[in-house]
């Protein structure tokens, strides 16, 4: 043949009829058994397979969640795809991938318009930025939708699934502050990002919590050249004191911010305690050792795609928000 076999194929090849053939495909159980065995051997024989979209558009079943993945910035990305994969198919489900990287409300709706023109049953949307939880607001896609790691939206149809960056960075403050530490610099990542404004109010409350606290706050944009630029400015800027902490947006700043340090012959944490964030691979591994707030990244994937199979069955949307842990190593000690 020069094209693929379909069922009028099959059903000739077996002797049955198209509606015969349509029954073994579904299980249907009034097929007798060697006429089911001849049909299964048909399809053997010619490699049929079944045309799946189809099916789906006809039915609306697809058995498949659409995933969108919304800006440019997403860090690890890998193990919340993991997470969504492995969740997704211990629920009988695929996942179908696409890809905003930012424009106008109206392609983004376009773009999860074409997912559900495919017949996906839900739509998990992973965002680097309050933008697409704004651009969602009034986005109507007629399946069950839930948008990860981008600030709560402000539409309650849609589901809400987030680490809490703003409890993470408290929790790392907290700790320099517990040290005796009193002046705290942080390092952010980009400030359109969800995740660095939500670590810069971690950051701020924590330090309100001891009076005598201050620190200093210094843009970058979660890259290693950023750390590494800002903890230059820090040690040789002519004015101003350097802090006897530095709390960095994520762990590539960490990492630029100790690798500036060794080039000035900065201590870690002899003369300055370093905290990261993520604790990504290899955090451990650093001389010194980071201490760093680790985030459950498989465990956010597994969490969005069951909040929509929740919401497919009739639950409403929810909003959630996952814990992080700090991890203490040897970045962080009491100042001299």
């Amino acid at each position: 043949m020069n094209r693929a076999p379909g069922m009028v194929d099959v059903a000739r090849e077996a002797g049955v009829s198209h509606v015969t053939v349509s029954r073994v495909l579904n299980d249907h159980p009034s097929v007798r058994p060697e006429t089911r065995a001849r049909v299964e051997a048909a399809i053997e024989k010619l490699g049929y397979r079944r045309n799946s979209v189809a099916r789906a558009l006809k039915s609306r079943r697809s058995s498949t969640i659409g995933v969108v993945l919304a800006g440019a910035e997403l860090y690890e990305l890998p193990r919340i795809l993991r997470g969504v994969q492995t969740a997704a198919q211990r629920a009988g489900y695929w996942v179908n991938l696409a890809a905003w990287q930012g424009g106008t409300t109206r392609d983004l709706a376009e773009t999860l318009q074409r997912l559900t023109d495919q017949a996906v049953e839900a739509i998990a949307v992973i965002a680097d930025r309050p933008m697409v939880a704004d651009a969602l607001a009034d986005v109507v896609t007629g399946v069950p939708v839930t948008v990860v790691m981008s600030g709560d939206v402000p539409n309650p149809d849609l589901g809400f699934v987030e680490l809490d960056q703003e409890l993470g960075a408290r929790l790392a403050v907290r700790h320099l502050l517990e040290l005796g530490h009193r002046d705290i610099a942080h390092l952010t990542g980009a400030l359109r990002t969800f995740d660095a404004r939500a670590r810069v109010e971690g950051w701020r409350s924590a330090l309100a919590e001891a009076p005598d606290a201050r620190g200093e706050l210094l843009e970058g944009d979660f890259t290693g050249n950023s750390g590494y630029r800002l903890a230059h400015y820090l040690v040789t800027r002519r004015t101003g004191e350097r802090p006897t902490a530095i709390f960095a947006g994520n762990d590539q700043m960490a990492m630029g911010v100790l690798a500036a340090f060794a080039e000035l012959g900065v201590k870690v944490p002899g003369d300055v305690s370093l905290v990261g964030f993520d604790d990504i691979a290899g955090a451990a591994y650093l001389v010194p050792a980071l201490t760093t707030v680790r985030q459950d990244f498989f465990g956010l994937g597994e969490r969005s795609i069951q909040q929509v199979l929740r919401m497919m069955r009739g639950e409403p949307a929810s909003s959630e928000r996952i814990a992080p842990e700090l991890v203490v190593r040897r970045s962080t000690a009491p100042p001299r």
